[in-house]
């Protein structure tokens, strides 16, 4: 009779995603000096608020007009009007935790059951600690009557925790999008 061996510990996702994930356009959705680009900056912090120095912020939206070039948008494949727009992003954090995404504002969406979703990012997180990425949305704050009739905001009932999903105007002319994985500040994060 053979012995049965036990089976293989998971893993989370860190520290090693830093070696074959990131790429040196990967912070660019669109290419530096596009018209109406700005910068979405912010940091990633642990339960204790201590900064997560080895994760992985990407980001998928909309172009400007709330299209998708690719198959699954069930209007059909559109091609952006804006030159080298990829609608997908994705920056390691830094000594600070801190992370950059260059991209634009997209357009609403519609939603399954008819009303219409607020410009967004989707917004997933990879680090040590994770044995899978946690995923939320980052929302525009000048946004407030499209932000209020969201659907997917409307469905966090506690306003203090909607609030997580707002960016705040930086000094530079971009966003501020603080990611809080656990603690008293942590950011509403979504099941998929």
């Amino acid at each position: 009779m053979s012995e049965r061996l036990g089976c293989t510990p998971s893993q989370t996702v860190g520290p090693y995603l830093h070696i074959v994930l990131p790429w040196s356009d990967g912070p660019f959705v669109v290419p530096d000096g596009t018209s109406g680009s700005f910068w979405v900056t912010g940091r990633v912090f642990d339960g204790n608020g201590d900064p997560v120095t080895d994760g992985l912020v990407e980001t998928w939206q909309a172009d400007p007009d709330g299209r998708f070039d690719h198959p699954d948008d069930p209007r059909g494949a559109t091609k952006p009007a804006i030159p080298g727009f990829r609608g997908f992003g994705r920056c390691a954090t830094g000594t600070d935790g801190e992370f950059a995404i260059l991209t634009v504002k997209p357009g609403p969406l519609p939603a399954d059951d008819g009303r219409t979703e607020a410009p967004h990012l989707d917004v997933s997180v990879f680090a040590r600690g994770l044995l899978n990425r946690v995923v939320t949305r980052m929302y525009f704050p000048d946004d407030v009557a499209a932000n209020d009739a969201d659907p997917v905001l409307a469905s966090i009932d506690d306003p203090q925790l909607r609030s997580t999903l707002i960016a705040i105007p930086n000094d530079e002319g971009g966003l501020r999008f603080d990611i809080h994985l656990q603690g008293a500040h942590e950011t509403a994060f979504f099941e998929l």
